[in-house]
């Protein structure tokens, strides 16, 4: 029995799942498309993607992570959110991942909210209201995120696919 037909129809399996995951919170959406490339290198023996083509796959990858708190983080920001609301933020994006996708959503804007009410140390109106409109810029950070994963997604199949067809 030939394993490679299975093998890369598992790796492009993990692809898609990965980029299903780069919008959806519950899977880790860029390792998976990375760990896709590379079970199909494998697969071919390394022949047509090698060393170097996944090193810079596997640093995209790594990007990946970083541009998810550094884009929520200047949406807070951009709003002039407190060094508390920042905090909040990064935060509640953790926390918010184990909630799905109500909580990729809520947890960036509640963190970000309840660290700046904590800055402000009042829970009038003017400070809910500044508060709350922190919160929407830090879930503007998360659309942001989401976006530029799926660009770096698809600049990673585009740098295989290219090492692919270079290849031949």
């Amino acid at each position: 029995m030939q394993t490679e037909p299975f093998l890369y129809a598992l790796a492009a399996v993990l692809v898609i799942v990965g980029l299903l995951g780069t919008i959806l919170p519950a899977l880790p959406g860029i390792p998976l498309v990375f760990a896709g490339m590379l079970l199909a290198a494998w697969a071919d023996d390394f022949a047509h993607v090698g060393p170097l083509t996944l090193g810079l796959l596997a640093l995209l990858a790594a990007l990946s992570f970083l541009v998810d708190f550094w884009a929520t983080a200047m949406g807070a920001k951009r709003v002039g959110a407190s060094r508390k609301a920042l905090a909040g933020a990064v935060i509640g994006t953790f926390v918010g991942i184990f909630f799905g996708i109500p909580g990729i959503f809520v947890g960036p804007f509640a963190g970000a909210m309840a660290g700046e009410l904590l800055h402000r140390r009042r829970l009038d109106a003017p400070n809910l209201g500044e508060a709350t409109r922190v919160g929407l810029g830090t879930w503007i950070g998360v659309a942001v995120a989401i976006a530029l994963k799926l660009m770096l997604a698809f600049a990673m199949i585009g740098v295989f696919a290219l090492a692919w067809w270079a290849a031949r």
